[in-house]
Formats: C-alpha cells, sequence, structure tokens
C-alpha cells in the first residue's frame, strides 16, 4: 500500500481546515483532523439521491421537476440522483441546483474526485452555487419539488455551527416554504433522532426514517460498515402550524429576545 498523501487544503469559511488525502485508489477529506467522507463508504450517500427520487417517482407524473441538492461532498448523491431521474423516466426536464459552501470541495470535485462520481458537475441539468444552501431557501414561494441536504453529520452530530440553523425549527420552517406542497425533503444523518423526526412533523411534514449502510457488500453479500439515517419528509399542507417560527411563545407572553 501506498503511504497517505496529502492532496490539498483549504480553510471553511468559519476558520477550520478541510484536507483532501489519498492512498492507493482512496480518497478522503478531513476536517480539523477528523474524517468527513471518504470513497470507501458512499452507499447511504447514493441511497439519500435514489431514496427522494423513489418518492418523487410515486406523484410527480413526467411534469418538469426543480431540486435543490445541499452539500456536494465527493458527488456520490448528486450522481445517484441523476441516474435515478433517468431510471424514472424524469430526467429529461429537470433540474438540479447544487449549493456547496466550500469553494475548495468544488474544486477538487473538478479536479482530484470528479472520476469518483463520473464527474455529475458536467451534467447540463447541474447549476451549481458555490454558497451555503440556506440562501438557496430564503426566496418566498415555494419553489423546489425536493431538497436534498447532507451538509453535515445531522441533527445531532454537527462539525460546523453554522449548520445548526438548517435542523433548528425555524430552518425546518424556511425548508418547508421552498417546497411545493406534496414535495420532498431529505436528509442524510449519521444516528437517528426521534425528537427530530417530530420537529419535523411540527412544522408541516409527514415524517419518516430509513437506516441505511455506510458501505456495498461483495456480490451476493448484504451491505455492511456504519448505520446510517435519511430522514424523509413530505410537505403535507402549504403552511405548517409553526413553519418559519421560533418557538412558539407562552400565551400572553412577549417573546424572548436574543440568540436561540
Amino acid at each position: 500500500m501506498k503511504r497517505r498523501q496529502r492532496l490539498a487544503c483549504a480553510s471553511t469559511p468559519e476558520g477550520d481546515e478541510l484536507v483532501l488525502w489519498q492512498w492507493d485508489q482512496v480518497f478522503q477529506i478531513e476536517i480539523n483532523g477528523l474524517g468527513l467522507m471518504s470513497s470507501r463508504s458512499y452507499g447511504s450517500e447514493e441511497a439519500l439521491g435514489r431514496l427522494v427520487v423513489e418518492n418523487l417517482a410515486q406523484a410527480s407524473g413526467k411534469r418538469p421537476l426543480q431540486i435543490l441538492v445541499g452539500g456536494l461532498g465527493m458527488g456520490y448523491t448528486l450522481r445517484a440522483l441523476l441516474d435515478a431521474l433517468d431510471e424514472k423516466g424524469l430526467g429529461a426536464n429537470a433540474a438540479v441546483e447544487v449549493a456547496e459552501v466550500s469553494e475548495a470541495v468544488v474544486d477538487w470535485n473538478r479536479s482530484h474526485l470528479g472520476h469518483l462520481a463520473q464527474h455529475p458537475l458536467e451534467d447540463p441539468r447541474v447549476r451549481l452555487r458555490v454558497e451555503d444552501v440556506a440562501r438557496c431557501l430564503q426566496a418566498p414561494q415555494s419553489t423546489y419539488d425536493a431538497v436534498v441536504l447532507d451538509v453535515d453529520n445531522g441533527p445531532e452530530a454537527l462539525t460546523l455551527e453554522s449548520n445548526g440553523s438548517l435542523y433548528s425549527r425555524r430552518g425546518l420552517g424556511r425548508l418547508h416554504r421552498a417546497l411545493i406542497v406534496g414535495g420532498w425533503l431529505a436528509l442524510w444523518s449519521a444516528s437517528p433522532s426521534q425528537a427530530f423526526e417530530d420537529k419535523l412533523r411540527k412544522v408541516g411534514f409527514r415524517a419518516r426514517s430509513v437506516m441505511v449502510r455506510g458501505r456495498y457488500g461483495a456480490a451476493g453479500k448484504a451491505p455492511k460498515g456504519a448505520r446510517h439515517v435519511i430522514f424523509l419528509a413530505r410537505k403535507i399542507a402549504s403552511q405548517g402550524p409553526y413553519a418559519g417560527q421560533g418557538r412558539r411563545p407562552k400565551k400572553n407572553q412577549p417573546r424572548a429576545k436574543g440568540r436561540r
């Protein structure tokens, strides 16, 4: 086995250090010395892209779809989503926005990592936005048929503090507003969370979680590796009871000011 080689490094907007490593044919991205993603284990990332399309296909018919993907990673989720759209006959008129906050991750996908997922950024249906996915959710109208998020390790295992706002009730309210009625939200997580499922329901989603494995098994064998979770949530009303709001104030009391 070859020695591990440091290919590139960069800083996140919050000042954390991202490093891209390679040994043999394996690539890994670390943040502050901790493994963030690896080309050895991407089964659950692909499941994230496939599952949202499978649910869309049950109700979308053949109309054009607008999909937002938050987090590029190594491109596995985006590639699986694009391939699933084609398999379901939904790909011809689909438009997929990809929001990636790290310019370095985009650059690495165009150089060192692109071959891993067959260069999904080169697909003409893909529009890349090098910015925080939260900025894509600021439009007041309902726009997307699906929003797919893989921006961190999940609602209870954050590596970047700024991502916490996406999992808050206020952040979920923004996601709710960004979707059409009947639209789907899919989120990757390293672990399950009943509290997060309950929060999704409170802002107007019908929610469930699906357990998936991180790695594919050998031919004829079951998948293996770490167990990850995909939260799947469907918007069932034009406005949930607390969509877009913070913590509900007690009756006849003003909202508390300050950081939530």
